[in-house]
């Protein structure tokens, strides 16, 4: 089992309620590395006692952790920290960068490819433009606190983000650089996953066997005046959940 780490208590003087003060340090307890991926973490009668506030106090700060996926409770066993997960399901349409953000996580990113090349049948069909056109492809290993998550491919129409290969920092989150270099604000997207295999070269840049069970995702991305990316992902089945919510 893990240490409790140093962190901010709770202050009953601030006008946060007491829960969201307990979640947001031990949330910090796992973005700076202290409560590490795959280690237990002391239980909820010594949590409570350490950021001195009530069980039902820190069973919520728990239980919102939980759901975002960074932590994980085994019957029997306790509570263990999956800090390499990305969670997708219900969200809003955001970068990779702003939910690894939004999930604690410390983004990273090595660029695999930067190119210009001809649209293929299916990149030409999901951007809306000729067979043959041409778009910027930018192909990038993502990691979450170091560890690699996914492979993405995107694909960009030069009409619209013309100059991209010159002027853009391709390690950098490629939304903000779309709305602040080139005007386009994401509107909505359209997300299709499916269960795949890995094979031998993606299996060695996500640092698993060849064979190993993945997510493909594929998303189309459009902002007021159509599409702007096709986007192939290749993500890791032990670090990339899927949930929803069902209602009557």
């Amino acid at each position: 089992m893990t240490g409790i780490g140093v962190f901010p208590k709770p202050d009953r003087n601030r006008p946060e309620p007491l829960w969201h003060q307990a979640e947001q340090a031990l949330r910090s307890l796992i973005a700076d590395g202290t409560w590490k991926d795959g280690t237990q973490i002391p239980n909820e009668e010594l949590l409570s006692q350490m950021l001195g506030v009530s069980r039902i106090t820190t069973r919520h700060a728990l239980r919102n952790i939980e759901e975002s996926g960074l932590l994980r409770r085994e019957h029997g066993r306790g509570t263990f920290v999956r800090s390499s997960t990305v969670i997708a399901g219900v969200r809003g349409l955001t970068s990779f960068t702003q939910e690894m953000a939004n999930l604690g996580l410390v983004v990273g990113s090595r660029v695999l490819e930067l190119a210009e090349v001809p649209a293929a049948p299916d990149v030409a069909g999901a951007l809306e433009v000729k067979l043959g056109a041409p778009t910027v492809r930018l192909r990038r290993l993502r990691l979450g606190n170091k560890a690699p998550i996914g492979i993405q491919t995107v694909y960009m129409p030069v009409s619209r983000v013309a100059g991209f290969l010159d002027k853009a920092d391709p390690a950098a989150s490629l939304y903000d650089t779309l709305r602040n270099r080139f005007g386009i604000t994401p509107r909505e997207a359209r997300e299709v996953f499916r269960v795949g295999a890995v094979g031998p070269e993606e299996a060695e840049l996500l640092e698993i066997a060849p064979g190993s069970p993945v997510f493909m995702v594929e998303r189309i991305t459009s902002d007021a005046i159509g599409p702007f990316e096709f986007t192939a992902s290749t993500m890791r089945g032990d670090r990339y959940e899927i949930r929803s919510k069902l209602h009557l």
